[in-house]
C-alpha cells in the first residue's frame, strides 16, 4: 500500500500562473519519502544512530497537469525495489479522486555518513516498508547526456539557505538554480536530474546551458569539468503529455 498524506496547494508553493512550482512538487515528494521513513521508524534519527544516509542519485518526474493554488492534493509514495547498495522508489501527484497530476521514478544510494562510500542495504534498515509493483510511466536513464556546445552562465556561490541538514546542497535547490535558465513560456513536461557530487556551502558553482528543440538541459558544475548535478527539461504540449 502506498504511504500518502493530503495537502492543499498553498500561496506559497505556486508561480506567477498560481500554479504549483516544479520546485515545491519535488520537494512535496520528498517530505512524503521522509514522513514514510518517519512512520515507520527509519528515519532521521535512526539513520543518525546507523551513521547512514540516503542520498538520491536521480529524478524523473512527469507532469500531467501541475495544481492550482488551493487545490486540494494527494502526494503519494513506496519503494519497489532494493538491490545492494540502493533504493528505486515512486512518487505521485494525484486529485481528490485519485487522478494522477504528476508521476516520478527515483534511484537512491544507501551511504556511510564516515566513509562516505556506498553500504549495502539489509534487512533491518527497510524494515517497515511496504513494496509495490512499479507504477506504470515511461522510465528513462538516470545518466544524463550534454551536447557539446554549451553557453556558459555566470558563477555563483553556494549559500546557507541552499543546505538541508546533511550539510549539503539540497536536492530542489538544484532544480531551483536551473530553472533561472529556462526561456520564457517554457512549460516543462518531464523533468530529470542526475546528481553527481555534494556541493557545499561557499563551493562555487559554474552553470552551463545547453538548448535542443524542446529541450534544455543545464550542467551546474565545479568549473573543471566535473558537475555536482544535471538537470534537463522537456516541454511537450500545453500541459503535459506524459501518461
Amino acid at each position: 500500500m502506498a504511504y500518502e498524506f493530503e495537502s492543499r496547494v498553498r500561496y506559497s508553493e505556486t508561480d506567477m500562473d498560481r500554479k504549483l512550482t516544479i520546485v515545491s512538487l519535488a520537494n512535496y515528494f520528498q517530505d512524503c519519502s521522509t514522513f514514510q521513513s518517519e512512520a515507520c521508524g527509519r528515519g532521521l534519527d535512526y539513520l543518525e544512530e546507523q551513521k547512514r544516509v540516503w542520498m538520491v542519485l536521480s529524478w524523473q518526474i512527469d507532469i500531467l497537469r501541475l495544481p492550482l493554488l488551493g487545490e486540494k492534493i494527494r502526494v503519494q509514495t513506496w519503494p519497489y525495489a532494493f538491490k545492494d547498495f540502493y533504493g528505486m522508489r515512486n512518487f505521485a501527484l494525484a486529485r481528490e479522486d485519485g487522478t494522477y497530476l504528476a508521476k516520478a521514478n527515483s534511484v537512491w544510494v544507501f551511504m556511510d555518513r564516515e566513509s562516505g562510500r556506498p553500504c549495502k542495504v539489509l534487512p533491518e534498515d527497510i524494515s517497515g516498508y511496504e513494496m509495490e509493483p512499479k507504477l506504470d510511466m515511461e522510465y528513462g536513464s538516470r545518466k544524463i547526456r550534454t551536447g557539446k556546445d554549451g553557453e556558459g552562465a555566470a558563477p555563483f556561490f553556494v549559500v546557507r539557505h541552499h543546505l538541508d541538514s546533511n550539510h549539503h546542497v539540497n536536492n530542489g535547490q538544484y532544480i531551483a538554480m536551473a530553472q533561472e535558465y529556462l526561456p520564457e513560456q517554457f512549460r516543462t513536461s518531464r523533468l530529470r536530474v542526475e546528481y553527481r557530487k555534494q556541493a557545499r556551502l561557499h563551493d562555487r558553482i559554474f552553470p552551463v546551458i545547453y538548448q535542443e528543440g524542446e529541450k534544455v538541459t543545464v550542467s551546474l558544475g565545479d568549473g573543471e569539468g566535473q558537475a555536482y548535478a544535471v538537470v534537463e527539461f522537456i516541454q511537450k504540449g500545453e500541459e503535459g503529455c506524459f501518461a
